[in-house]
């Protein structure tokens, strides 16, 4: 599912927010020994305020798949036989990070204003239902 902005969304399972915790007022590097948990029911709805996508870096195996499948696409079917089915060997090995690569390729999170006033920021959007 692609959330947008403006989009009204729930909460798809329950969550349980816990870390530490610094009083309004106090700078951030001087942290309390607070610490504090907040559990959000599955339900709660909210509206999407913000979209990111965040893509993930390639590996040198990704991008030599790439380079390697774009010369056999473009030239392979000028090449000598031997040479083309040796490409194609290389190509196969690589294939598996290639796969696994695209199934992680885009991660997206949002940022949603919950409508008990509450603001979950950077979740994977996994996390919401359309409300």
């Amino acid at each position: 599912m692609t959330l947008n902005v403006g989009q009204r969304v729930r909460l798809a399972a329950d969550l349980r927010l816990a870390g530490l915790v610094t009083p309004a007022g106090e700078p951030p590097e001087e942290t309390g020994a607070f610490t504090a948990s907040l559990a959000l029911a599955a339900g709660i709805e909210g509206t999407v305020e913000r979209v990111d996508e965040h893509h993930r870096q390639q590996s040198h195996e990704v991008r030599e798949y790439l380079r390697l499948k774009s010369l056999l696409d473009d030239f392979g079917h000028q090449m000598p036989s031997a040479s083309r089915k040796q490409l194609e060997e290389q190509v196969g090995a690589l294939e598996e990070q290639w796969v696994a690569y695209q199934r992680r390729m885009l991660r997206v999170t949002v940022r949603v204003r919950l409508d008990n006033g509450f603001v979950l920021d950077d979740v994977p959007e996994e996390a919401f239902a359309s409300a």
